[in-house]
């Protein structure tokens, strides 16, 4: 059994708890235990560090640090957000000796800075790839988009994970699972972001373009690995009907969900039910 420290952020704790319940339930049938850190707090996420640098620090320190102090070597991060500020947190205090004490001073805790941070993908390729087809039992033979988002793969310098403009590692992924990925022109554009709440109009229109495309293409299922693109191009339909005047109905699954599918986990067990938008052409197939 392997154990992987878990961070869940606020994301996977609420309006996307689908996601961590696929990720959790996907992990099992590897034999892989995700330990979630224990008193971790928000990141930081999309405002911090706007705002003030020490405190954009201190908030993923304090998480790396927690986990060191809980012996992890190694965390896995499904939100792309709350990669992105872990990482690039790291990075930055790894090359700022002076910034390094000082955050460490506000936390009262030793960082080392060592601990290893994954995203989604990253466990997926290191721990389950290698083993994922000959635990394919129920092919998810059906023709997908993979879309990425702007954060999961930037900045690349910090990140040094996948391609910057036409990233690869979910669409290997799923063909591993038997699906058709498609190319398309949308897979690191932004869907709005953190600005689902205060314009609705801009999610609409910007994540209304990847809906539009995707369906031009002919995709039976938008695939993501973050809970903000995930929320605004599944919990946001009506206003990009609205905005695209028409009505859509592809769904958008977590890349956990379409795996899980295709190892012989249920519906209820991935948290299908918890999307907005149903993907009605799985009950057909399985």
């Amino acid at each position: 059994m392997t154990e992987i420290g878990f961070y869940p952020g606020c994301s996977l704790k609420g309006t996307s708890s689908d996601y961590a319940q696929s990720t959790i339930a996907l992990a099992k049938v590897f034999d892989i235990t995700l330990k979630e850190i224990d008193d971790w707090n928000c990141c930081g996420a999309t405002a911090a560090h706007n705002l003030n640098r020490e405190l954009a620090m201190s908030l993923p320190a304090r998480i790396l640090a927690l986990a060191e102090k809980q012996g992890l070597t190694e965390i896995v991060v499904p939100c792309a957000a709350c990669y992105n500020r872990l990482t690039v947190a790291q990075h930055e205090l790894n090359r700022d000796a002076a910034l390094k004490k000082r955050v460490s001073e506000i936390l009262e805790m030793p960082l080392s800075g060592n601990i290893q941070v994954l995203n989604v993908m990253q466990m997926l390729d290191k721990y389950i790839v290698e083993r994922l087809e000959e635990k394919t039992v129920k092919p998810f033979t059906h023709n997908v988009v993979c879309y990425y988002g702007c954060l999961l793969v930037r900045p690349h310098d910090v990140l040094k994970f996948d391609r910057v403009e036409d990233p690869q590692s979910m669409d290997v992924l799923m063909q591993k699972i038997g699906a058709t990925t498609l190319d398309w022109g949308y897979k690191t554009e932004c869907c709005g972001a953190g600005l689902s709440v205060s314009r609705t109009d801009i999610v609409a229109k910007l994540s209304g373009k990847i809906i539009k495309d995707a369906i031009d293409r002919k995709a039976e299922a938008i695939i993501v690995a973050c809970p903000m693109c995930q929320a605004n191009l599944d919990m946001r339909r009506p206003h990009i009907d609205a905005c695209l005047k028409m009505k859509t109905n592809i769904p958008v699954m977590y890349v956990t969900q379409a795996m899980g599918l295709a190892v012989g986990l249920s519906e209820k067990e991935l948290g299908l039910n918890k999307l907005f938008v149903a993907p009605t052409f799985i009950k057909k197939s399985i």
